[in-house]
């Protein structure tokens, strides 16, 4: 099928910032494949054609992968969204769910680039877009799997984008604050609870909460998707939302002490 306009894949489309993410390219001119663990299921977005997904997968990630290729001719963008939250003490999340966390979270990532980039070298062009977090770049108490995943979809995209510009290719990152979604509702809980954490852990439960409430709406995160897809000049970096903003500069100036009291008291743990 001939096809005149740029061509996007984005995995975990059925729902959040996927969903608003494939919304928003394909209000902007792309043809949209989004994908879903059980596509079937999800409510259809208009322009968006919605695929069966398993980004820990091999074959699964390949089949999508040829499928889009042999539907369209061609990946102009691929957005890694795709993910699944951890919440607990590092200590309660056993080596087995840590590994589950990772296989989606950073090896799906590696999956699915690893998948595409051959066609864009091809090409001569492409995107790759990766959903990091502000959690890629601050500890996360209670959290620990979870950033430990973005901080390497972090490296890895980082060092990625010096390895592919050469051949056309750019390697971006998209770091939201807490986004209105059903994250917290959906992510593992640690799957070995210790009692000397339990009170703690519902700090954290409530403080969480209360931050995914007063987050901000996926279509924030959707716009600087669309700004890292289609920039003349792409920088490395799209911050979305106010929040990761202010944390990233805190971040690179604040003392290190600061920041580490900063951490400990918005996360109201013990002196």
């Amino acid at each position: 099928m001939t096809n005149h306009r740029p061509v996007a894949l984005v995995t975990g489309a059925s729902s959040g910032i996927g969903q608003a993410a494939a919304r928003a390219l394909a209000a902007t001119g792309y043809a949209v494949v989004g994908t879903s663990r059980h596509a079937a299921a999800a409510a259809p977005i208009e322009g968006v054609e919605l695929v069966d997904l398993d980004v820990a997968s091999d074959e699964s990630v390949a089949g999508v992968v040829a499928l889009t290729v042999e539907r369209f001719g061609r990946i102009d963008l691929l957005v890694n969204n795709a993910g699944v939250g951890g919440a607990g003490a590092a200590e309660e999340v056993s080596v087995e769910q840590a590994q589950r966390i990772f296989d989606i979270n950073v090896f799906g990532v590696i999956r699915t680039t690893k998948a595409v980039l051959p066609h864009m070298r091809a090409q001569g062009s492409g995107r790759i877009v990766n959903v990091s977090s502000v959690l890629g770049l601050i500890p996360a108490p209670y959290m620990a799997i979870y950033a430990a995943t973005k901080h390497a979809v972090e490296g890895y995209s980082e060092s990625l984008d010096h390895e592919v510009r050469q051949y056309g290719v750019r390697v971006l990152l998209i770091e939201p604050g807490y986004t209105k979604t059903g994250f917290e509702a959906n992510a593992m809980v640690a799957d070995s609870p210790l009692q000397v954490y339990a009170d703690q852990r519902q700090v954290f439960d409530r403080i969480m909460a209360a931050s995914m409430e007063a987050g901000d709406d996926p279509a924030v995160v959707a716009s600087a998707i669309v700004a890292a897809a289609t920039d003349g000049r792409p920088k490395l970096r799209y911050t979305a939302g106010p929040l990761t903003k202010r944390i990233g500069t805190l971040r690179r100036f604040a003392p290190a002490r600061a920041f580490d009291r900063q951490i400990h008291r918005y996360n109201e743990l013990p002196a």
